[in-house]
């Protein structure tokens, strides 16, 4: 027998069912957003909807789950539909050397800035970021699209001469994309940025817009094009910590009847007392109420079931600790990301410069080495830290002895952590503490620190050793 729907969720379906308003729900860390959306399909059996979900499983499981007269797809499996099928082999293309994107796309000459010489291959790169990040952004036309901001090249005089170079090498490389017959390398966000740009018609009554706050904005323009459908978005807004991949929180601006869950249903009232100090410091519109069912405590843990991490170098370094302990211990995502920085430290530590994506402007280690010191709180230093104390060598030994089946222990960062939940969660160190101000006063906290500290604290249902986090307890 299912559960009685609470206030909230009959307040959302009874608004839903006339069908003549839009929604967006603010739906709170295990909330339930699913299962209200699953009620308010029920509840208009003649009309035709269309789910479109964030990721593969998630579709999966929604399909399974859903009423027949929704269609559940990703954006992805929609674009494919329409467009992708045309360049399906072009997915499966071997992979291209940077040194061949340039001969292909007639980079024959370094660029010069005043603080550097960026040769072709290098080029060539930056120009594929660029292009990655067009698929990724609501622009229409790649000729205004930025250039990503690339780690060692960074300066401001650097970022006005690629401001300059990049863009009609841009163009040009998206040109080939758009050719069925091309050569450069082809991304499944290539087809869906082709789809977008179409601006297609979702034959659909009614369009259901899944983890809303870190849309693909070419999405999120789509559906919101779709004047014709009744419209509903849903997610958490303290939850967007996609936007420097390019994510955009579509809630903020979607003019809709606003609703929110705030009753979570993943954990009890002492994780939901914490997770309510950083949506305070978010000025978020809901307070999250837990689960009396669940008894959660704020507690330290010797073994938890999954220590949380801000960074790929602080999450190996607790891969190190747990295999020392003797404890069976995976990595969410798998440790590829760790392996191609370490192998990267190899070749800048021979002095031969990488084709990594986010080491391939040093020359050599020194030159990260030098760069993590003079750039204030950069993602790489727990890295090169890592690097530092225990080798190259010694991390490629710690990636092989992770495993995948019957962890005692999962390592994530948080942002891996997302839409995951354990019942026993460490908060590890790494989470930057702001510095004080000049006069002695706490300093601010981020809005994405503040939403990433967020996430990772709801991750936990039974037990939250914040140990990491714990020093927020003197902002408020």
């Amino acid at each position: 027998m299912a559960p009685k729907p609470t206030l909230e969720q009959t307040d959302i379906v009874e608004t839903f069912v006339p069908g003549d308003k839009n929604l967006v729900i603010e739906a709170g860390a295990g909330c339930g957003k699913t299962s209200v959306l699953k009620m308010a399909a029920r509840a208009v059996p003649k009309r035709k909807g269309l789910y479109i979900a964030y990721n593969k499983a998630i579709q999966v499981e929604a399909a399974a789950s859903f009423p027949d007269s929704v269609t559940c797809k990703t954006s992805h499996g929609l674009a494919f539909g329409a467009v992708g099928r045309k360049y399906a082999h072009r997915l499966k293309a071997a992979r291209m050397k940077s040194e061949d994107v340039a001969r292909l796309l007639k980079i024959n000459n370094p660029i010069y800035t005043p603080t550097s010489i960026i040769p072709p291959a290098h080029v060539a790169r930056i120009v594929m970021a660029t292009v990655g990040a067009f698929t990724r952004s609501a622009r229409t036309n790649i000729l205004t699209q930025p250039v990503p901001r690339i780690p060692g090249l960074d300066d401001r005089e650097t970022r006005q001469t690629l401001a300059a170079e990049i863009p009609l090498f841009a163009k040009k490389a998206w040109d080939d994309i758009l050719d069925p017959r091309g050569q450069l390398p082809f991304s499944h966000d290539c087809y869906l940025k082709m789809w977008c740009l179409s601006e297609p018609q979702l034959r659909y009554d009614y369009v259901l817009l899944d983890e809303a706050q870190d849309s693909n904005p070419p999405v999120a323009k789509v559906v919101e094009q779709q004047r014709h459908a009744q419209l509903v978005l849903v997610g958490d807004s303290a939850q967007s910590i996609y936007g420097w991949r390019g994510a955009d929180n579509a809630m903020a601006g979607f003019n809709g009847a606003r609703k929110t869950l705030s009753q979570s249903f993943r954990f009890g009232a002492a994780v939901a007392e914490e997770a309510n100090v950083w949506l305070e410091l978010l000025d978020a519109p809901l307070r999250l109420r837990g689960f009396d069912q669940i008894n959660s405590r704020i507690i330290e843990l010797d073994e938890p079931d999954a220590i949380l991490c801000r960074t790929n170098g602080t999450a190996m370094a607790q891969v190190m600790q747990q295999l020392q302990a003797g404890r069976r211990v995976s990595l969410v995502g798998g440790g590829d990301q760790i392996r191609k920085l370490a192998e990267a430290a190899i070749q800048l530590k021979d002095g031969r410069g990488c084709s990594h994506p986010e080491l391939f402007a040093f020359k050599d280690w020194g030159e990260l080495q030098d760069y993590v010191e003079e750039e204030e709180g950069s993602d790489l230093r727990p890295f090169v830290n890592l690097i530092d104390e225990h080798g190259p060598d010694v991390v490629l030994d710690t990636v092989s002895k992770l495993v995948t089946a019957n962890p005692e222990v999962e390592i994530s960062t948080a942002h891996k952590a997302k839409g995951r939940e354990w019942h026993r969660v460490q908060v590890a160190s790494g989470f930057p503490e702001p510095k004080p101000t000049a006069d002695g006063k706490l300093g601010r906290i981020s809005r994405p620190d503040a939403m990433l500290a967020y996430v990772t604290v709801t991750r936990a249902q039974y037990d939250l050793d914040n140990t990491g986090l714990a020093w927020v307890h003197e902002y408020v």
